[in-house]
């Protein structure tokens, strides 16, 4: 198994949700994304640019929701884990996003892994 880097937690505003009415307004959401890959090289040169740069990572994925809006987290949490595979080379990519919508619950998440 690769070293990993873990984002926990990051806030966003996205428009997301089955009925359209749902997606007029940006709704909270938590996602947290663990990016794996050998971090073997930066831990011994202590070299930003030797490993994945998590405060890009969380601005790419801040980025992505600008313009757009998903019906499911479901895809919303597979688009993430495309982009951080793609643009900042991780072996693999674990997505987490909770939505606060379920009344009487905590959050309703769904978690989704993807490999290169």
């Amino acid at each position: 198994m690769s070293d990993k880097i873990t984002i926990e937690d990051l806030e966003v505003k996205f428009h997301v949700g089955v009925p359209d009415e749902e997606r007029i307004e940006a709704q909270k959401l938590l996602i947290t994304i663990e990016i794996y890959k050998e971090l073997n090289t930066c831990t011994k040169s202590d070299d930003l640019s030797k490993t994945i740069n998590y405060f890009s990572v969380s601005q790419e994925v801040k980025a992505l929701g600008k313009n757009q809006s998903w019906k499911l987290i479901e895809t919303l949490a597979s688009d993430i884990c495309k982009l951080v595979l793609s643009n900042f080379k991780a072996d693999l990519v674990r997505v987490i996003v909770k939505k606060f919508i379920l009344p009487d619950t905590r959050w309703v998440s769904v978690d989704i892994t993807r490999n290169i």
